[in-house]
């Protein structure tokens, strides 16, 4: 079945090409028809082809550590899924399933590769985009790592947890100190002065049952509050470790898919120079 050359038009990766370097290409790729809920690929299966759909939707998932299902992406049409597994040559990390009805173009690596045999300046064009799409994922990590997890986790306080934070600040505060040191005076000396008349006379029996009480009270809000730090510090080394992992993985990945490309170039390069001789 042919397949129309303008539909790589929005592909990133392929969206420098010329006419007639995407002419080439549809001459090579192969048009796919899937099911509703066909499985286009699995976890483990060789990467060699990636698709882009001309058609219908696919889900892309990947399966975690409780083994449950989590869908990455849902590419539609005009999107492209399985690039990264074809470009490095290496096994499918997902599995990708159709969701209705679903056209896609079939490319593998056989594909390109007659392509930049025919056209090489379109391998350049594609290395081109490839380290567009390298520094929009060193992009991504840096505003990962930007993230606040102190923001992230005031997003999801409580009003009781707002409050404990609230007491436990002003309780360690030098104004807590200042003005409670000043209420004792004050209730000692009021006292003492009224002599027969005082509300509570030497040794201050009401005031030692207020205070009995404001130290059961203020104990276990301050210790509602070290709690919400003790999160804000397991969320932050969570954070740090999931942005560092994340980072190494797309570095690596995108470090593989250039390396393989530059040394195709270079033998095609090589290739053409000899022919010409």
């Amino acid at each position: 079945m042919t397949c129309d050359s303008s539909v790589f038009e929005e592909i990133p990766i392929f969206s420098l090409l010329d006419a007639d370097e995407r002419a080439v290409l549809a001459e090579q790729v192969e048009l796919r028809e899937f099911a509703p809920r066909q499985r286009i690929y699995k976890v483990g299966d060789p990467g060699g082809k990636a698709f882009i759909i001309v058609k219908g939707q696919v889900q892309v998932i990947v399966i975690d550590e409780d083994n449950q299902e989590v869908v990455i992406d849902a590419p539609g049409a005009g999107e492209i899924f399985g690039l990264a597994s074809m470009l490095s040559a290496s096994a499918h990390l997902t599995t990708a399933i159709a969701v209705e009805p679903t056209r896609a173009i079939e490319i593998d690596r056989h594909d390109l590769t007659a392509l930049v045999q025919r056209k090489p300046l379109a391998g350049l064009d594609m290395l081109t985009m490839v380290g567009r799409h390298f520094q929009a994922a060193q992009e991504l990590v840096r505003s990962r790592t930007a993230r606040n997890p102190n923001e992230v986790i005031d997003e999801q306080l409580t009003f009781g947890q707002r409050l404990a934070d609230s007491v436990a600040r002003f309780g360690g505060s030098w104004a807590f100190i200042v003005s409670f040191a000043a209420v004792l005076v004050a209730w000692v000396i009021v006292n003492i002065g009224l002599a027969t008349r005082a509300w509570d006379p030497y040794p201050f029996i009401l005031l030692n049952l207020f205070l009995s009480m404001l130290a059961a009270v203020q104990a276990p809000v301050i210790m509602m509050s070290q709690n919400r730090q003790d999160a804000k510090d397991r969320l932050r080394s969570e954070l740090d470790f999931s942005v560092n992992r994340k980072a190494e993985g797309e570095i690596i990945q995108l470090a593989a898919k250039l390396n393989r490309i530059e040394d195709k170039l270079d033998d095609i390069h090589r290739d053409v120079n000899v022919g010409r001789r």
